[in-house]
């Protein structure tokens, strides 16, 4: 199934980062202050870490059930990430576009890569860490991995940045403030492209 924009006055913007740039203390800046945005909770096997909740950071489910998921075509995209299932569910990006809300999705690359596939008019964004040293001590300083799951996530996160001009927008993490007045100004400037704007001006012509 595609989903394709021009249908929708809101748009879908995916953000994808490598593990440890900061996409999710971003992501839940903009939650705060945007009312109009919807964020997609996607699903995956892996487990919870320390402080995240089911349901708000994501759908925690068992391989068994994932693979259910994925046989019923629930899902937009999904992909293999260290080991572990994620996806995004099909439904709640349907209804949050019918009840005119901006979509906003934090997902990896491969599974940005379906998603402009799979929605026609999707708008992506990648954060870029402001140097290599930076992103390293970021992933050690969260104390969750091995040093062999981290060396692990640097090499994945070299394939990753080598992946970023895939997308339509690259922003450097170095001023969080900064960053998130760069991403509202791309939702806002989004807004004003003429496909977004078609239901306006017909007004306009018939009133």
């Amino acid at each position: 199934m595609e989903l394709h924009l021009k249908d929708y006055e809101s748009s879908v913007f995916v953000i994808s980062a490598p593990s440890g740039v900061g996409k999710t203390t971003l992501r839940n800046i903009l939650l705060s202050r945007l009312q109009n945005l919807y964020y997609s909770i996607s699903c995956t096997t892996r487990p919870p870490r320390s402080g995240e909740v089911n349901g708000r950071d994501y759908f925690f489910v068992s391989p068994e059930v994932f693979q259910k998921k994925i046989e019923d075509h629930t899902l937009l995209e999904w992909a293999m990430v260290h080991r572990n299932l994620y996806g995004t569910p099909k439904e709640p990006i349907i209804a949050a576009l019918q009840d005119k809300k901006d979509v906003l999705l934090d997902i990896d690359v491969q599974g940005a890569r379906t998603l402009q596939q799979r929605i026609k008019g999707v708008i992506t964004i990648f954060l870029l860490p402001p140097s290599w040293q930076v992103l390293e001590e970021r992933l050690r300083s969260r104390k969750t991995e091995t040093d062999e799951e981290i060396e692990n996530r640097l090499r994945t996160a070299r394939e990753e940045i080598k992946s970023c001009w895939e997308y339509d927008y690259l922003i450097v993490n170095n001023d969080l403030e900064e960053v998130v007045e760069k991403v509202k100004a791309i939702m806002l400037a989004e807004h004003c492209r003429p496909a977004k704007m078609r239901s306006f001006v017909q007004k306009l012509l018939c009133p």
